[in-house]
């Protein structure tokens, strides 16, 4: 039986393959923040995004704050790569990519996103304590606002794909690799990393999410 593709699902995937080759990154210097909620995996991700940085003999600072990481609270990890890095930090409007694991993280963080920077959002929704308790309710069209100011946005249900590797805890890896695609450092290299950085138990699925990101565009 032949498969056919709607001229929807055509076009849909011609726009996102062409908002990949626009986020493409040349990292000689760059500023990257990881923004999510606790018990995402952000540490993980940026570990390995610290240990690419070295294995391109970038000096690179990695700095991670955490919120009620315990209970689900917002966690930023900031990772600056060049050939000389002072600060650890990363100030409102600097970042060149967010890498958002969450919706509401990425409006959060949203001001610290230079301009012509570039978002990866994953379209998952996790409600905060206030939103939990009734106190808040969790704000609506947020991708779509972001995606309205800014043209460097790309949302993905990373959740769903991590689900199909066999672990929705891949989430990061997934993200990594949406990421990992758009910048100019080979994928052996992230490859290796990843082996480096994550325990051999968890290896396969992580690699298995890494490559489902890399490639979902493709």
């Amino acid at each position: 039986m032949k498969h056919y593709v709607s001229d929807a699902d055509f076009v849909r995937k011609y726009v996102i393959s062409m908002l990949l080759k626009r986020l493409v990154v040349n990292v000689n210097k760059i500023n990257i923040m990881i923004v999510g909620v606790g018990g995402q995996g952000t540490l993980l991700a940026s570990r390995i995004l610290g240990s690419v940085a070295l294995k391109k003999n970038y000096d690179v600072k990695v700095s991670e704050v955490h919120g009620m990481s315990q209970r689900g609270g917002s966690v930023v990890t900031y990772v600056k790569l060049g050939e000389k890095v002072h600060s650890p930090l990363v100030e409102k409007g600097e970042a060149d990519i967010i890498l958002a694991f969450e919706q509401l993280e990425a409006l959060r963080w949203l001001e610290y996103l230079r301009d012509g920077g570039r978002m990866i959002i994953n379209d998952q929704k996790i409600d905060p304590m206030p939103v939990i308790t009734g106190k808040a309710k969790y704000p609506e069209n947020i991708i779509q606002k972001i995606q309205s100011s800014y043209g460097n946005v790309l949302s993905l249900n990373a959740l769903d794909i991590a689900r199909q590797c066999g672990n929705i805890k891949a989430v990061n890896m997934v993200l990594i690799g949406v990421m990992a695609r758009s910048t100019q450092i080979e994928k052996e290299v992230w490859l290796q990393s990843m082996k480096e950085v994550i325990p051999e138990k968890f290896l396969e699925v992580n690699l298995k999410a890494f490559e489902a990101g890399y490639s979902i565009f493709s």
